[in-house]
């Protein structure tokens, strides 16, 4: 069966099935799939589809999508409806494909509408044709794949999902079918009302297919006949907009995901102490008829877990809400439904009850724990085993409580409670924590040898070298973790890295782009051959694209052809040394929302040679002394000198640029990290290294003393310095900024 076979008469289809996009260039929306340079777009115009799920709204373009590209590719395009066609015509359609791929080496990609329909025996009877490449799927859902859908097959496909369509994209599409001579409304003279275009888009709601109906009614019942006699002009009235769209479309079904995005959306409005945001959830999921009872359940679940004991009555009040609904039924019940919403989203929030899940985490891993010995049942077996014994009963002692051992030896110390700040637990925040340490204190072991230390004589020996090893890798962690943290990047973005490097933001943007892509600048041939060699694993449509350019290279190449969501880089800014036009030059290349997101090395603020020497424990006599000194002179030649591009600017520096270039919405945070750092006789001989940067120790200082005092520093220097592990700072900024509307050259 071909959903897109032409009809004799094109004329005669309904308006939103001829308006249907031929190529990407008609194709109207979901720029964050199909925009130049997103995976999908690539995918289409280079025939190298796999297997693909549309998901999203009815009306959004999934099934115009898989039209663009049945027309766009070379293999042999099929579809059904997986409504009207059962295993007998899949089977069939499979048959035909593998005839095609073993006799003529065509592919065929087979488009199924509306899979989500077929259970999962007619869904495994397309597995094994999908895995063995004889067919590639398209399959289109209104519902979340991942739970409607064989787990086979998603995990064979790329899954994309459509969102409801902008009232721009409404607008455009709405032009388009007006203008259109051959398959629209062009040939014909149309006016709207003031007003009365703009309705249908509003209550269209993101659904261009009733957009288009409507607008095909309103023409087409306006006047006496259609089409109209002597080209007469067809006025459209909102009155006529209003009887050909009446209702507005409420994407939401009570048993698909948008049902549980909006009750997730519910509650963590209520979590997030929004009110505003809270009724305005709760009053879509009424309209749309969601069950009462279903509400109340998970604000029930809402009042223990988010707001717990720092406001023990939210559970009393969602239940007495919950009672009275009951009683008094709807329309009158919706008072109650929100009172208990705004109940717990105006009061104060803790999650301590999370604990009990740590609590649970600590049992599945302790060997198997007794209870201590004064809390076992003493009515069994006291006068045998002296269970009991020792126990100190609470209510004998004043305000009802003594220090006394409650957990098992094996668990000593550790917390599961953690009282918050708010509300109730504000007030018992003191008590409990005093309470804890008296008990600690005043513990004392029981007879179990096997639980005391089992640390192996050099385990802190082994775990400082491990640290010595690895420290630099796990501050290179934290930077990455938290400069994706303050990135925000979606899986559709397209990414620049600025300065590719070895790779640190690169690969990890990579993974995090599934249906975009990352590219990446460096100044390198030789990186640029290592970072395409350790990529050649990545299939080539997730590839990074790596070139060696620097910005003003790639900005002219590029020639605003792609523009990128987020720009990204690491010590990107420490070789520009005009770097107020270098950000400037940046903005060119973002989106009109575009993010640019640096992480720099503040040289200024970290570490320097003297400062080490001076914490040395060894005395130092006067000619040392002098040496340190002459240090200090050249570490503000190199650190403050107005020449010095790459570390004469600090914090507030970096802030004015990304100001007056016109970034906004500006996030400067900083942090120092700390590491014992290992310095070698090779360190010092770079520092001191006569062919290196003119701001470099050896060059500085070259210009102060002579040759053979410049030697007898670096004597001194391997002497107190080299093969010894010392403390070291290094003072790390990330920075943000975000390009606000569109930009004007």
């Amino acid at each position: 069966m071909d959903l897109f076979t032409s009809s004799n008469d094109i004329q005669h289809q309904p308006l939103a099935y001829r308006m249907r996009p031929e190529n990407m260039t008609e194709y109207i929306g979901q720029e964050h799939i199909v925009s130049e340079g997103r995976l999908l777009r690539r995918m289409i115009q280079a025939d190298q589809l796999l297997s693909l799920i549309f998901y999203g709204p009815p009306g959004t373009g999934k099934t115009t999508l898989a039209r663009v590209i049945a027309n766009s590719t070379k293999s042999v395009f099929t579809s059904m409806n997986a409504v009207l066609s059962g295993v007998k015509v899949l089977r069939e359609e499979l048959d035909k494909a593998k005839e095609r791929l073993t006799l003529h080496g065509r592919r065929t990609i087979l488009f199924v509408d509306e899979i989500h329909r077929w259970n999962k025996a007619q869904q495994d009877a397309l597995l094994p044709w999908v895995e063995n490449g004889t067919v590639i799927l398209i399959g289109a859902t209104t519902q979340n794949p991942y739970f409607e859908v064989n787990s086979a097959l998603v995990s064979r496909s790329r899954i994309f999902q459509l969102k409801e369509l902008t009232q721009e994209n409404l607008k455009d599409i709405a032009n388009q079918a007006l203008s259109n001579k051959e398959r629209g409304y062009g040939k014909y003279s149309i006016q709207f009302e003031t007003g009365a275009l703009e309705h249908l888009v509003d209550i269209a709601n993101g659904d261009a297919r009733s957009l288009l109906n409507a607008i095909e009614l309103a023409v087409e019942t306006t006047g006496d006949t259609f089409p109209p006699k002597d080209d007469s002009q067809i006025v459209i009235s909102l009155e006529t907009a209003e009887e050909s769209i009446q209702k507005k479309v409420v994407l939401y079904d009570k048993e698909g995901d948008y049902h549980f995005d909006i009750i997730s959306a519910f509650i963590k409005s209520i979590r997030g102490s929004d009110p505003d945001a809270t009724i305005y959830w709760l009053a879509k999921m009424i309209k749309a008829g969601e069950d009462p009872h279903f509400i109340f359940r998970r604000m029930l679940i809402s009042a223990s877990e988010d707001i717990g004991l720092a406001d023990p009555n939210s559970l009393v009040i969602v239940e007495s809400a919950a009672a009275a609904f009951d009683r008094v039924g709807l329309p009158e019940g919706r008072y109650h439904l929100t009172h208990a919403a705004l109940y717990l989203a105006t009061a104060p929030k803790s999650n301590s009850a999370l604990g009990f899940f740590d609590a649970l985490k600590a049992i599945e891993k302790e060997q198997n724990s007794q209870v201590p010995n004064h809390l076992k049942d003493a009515g069994r077996d006291k006068e045998g085993f002296g269970h009991g014994e020792g126990y100190l009963y609470p209510h004998a002692y004043r305000d009802h409580w003594v220090a006394q051992q409650y957990l098992p030896d094996a668990l000593q110390g550790k917390v599961f409670y953690n009282p918050s700040s708010l509300g109730y637990e504000a007030d018992i925040k003191n008590e409990v924590l005093r309470k804890r340490e008296a008990q600690i204190e005043s513990q004392n072991p029981s007879s179990f040898p096997e639980i005391l230390t089992t640390s192996p004589p050099d385990k802190t020996r082994d775990r400082w070298f491990e640290k010595l090893q690895h420290g630099r890798g796990e501050i290179l962690k934290d930077i990455q973790k938290i400069f994706f943290t303050l990135a925000e990047i979606r899986s559709h973005h397209i990414i620049l890295d600025l300065n590719t490097g070895s790779g640190l933001l690169l690969w990890e943007a990579s993974r995090r782009v599934r249906e975009g892509s990352v590219y990446g600048l460096t100044s390198s041939l030789e990186t640029l051959q290592y970072l395409q060699q350790y990529g050649n694993q990545i299939p080539e449509m997730e590839r990074p694209t790596i070139l060696n350019q620097n910005l003003e290279e790639f900005t002219y190449n590029n020639k605003g052809k792609l523009k990128f969501d987020v720009i990204m880089g690491r010590n990107t800014l420490g070789r520009i040394k005009d770097k107020p036009t270098y950000l400037k030059n940046i903005k060119k290349l973002g989106t009109p929302e575009g993010k640019i997101i640096l992480t720099e090395t503040l040289t200024g603020e970290s570490t320097r040679l003297s400062s080490l020497l001076l914490g040395l424990s060894e005395v130092l006599n006067e000619t040392d002394q002098l040496y340190i000194n002459l240090l200090i002179k050249a570490e503000r030649i190199i650190y403050e000198s107005d020449n010095n591009s790459g570390t004469n600017w600090k914090e507030k520096d970096l802030i004015s640029w990304m100001e007056t270039t016109g970034y906004s919405t500006i996030n400067f945070q900083k942090k120092i990290y700390k590491e014992q750092r290992t310095i070698t006789d090779n360190d010092i001989q770079n520092w001191f290294n006569p062919g290196g940067s003119e701001y470099s120790y050896g060059a500085v200082l070259g210009n102060i003393i002579k040759p053979e005092e410049l030697e007898k520093i670096k004597l001194f220097l391997i002497k107190y310095l080299s093969g010894k592990s010392l403390p070291w700072e290094s003072t790390i900024c990330f920075i943000t900024g975000k390009l606000p509307g569109r930009l004007k050259n």
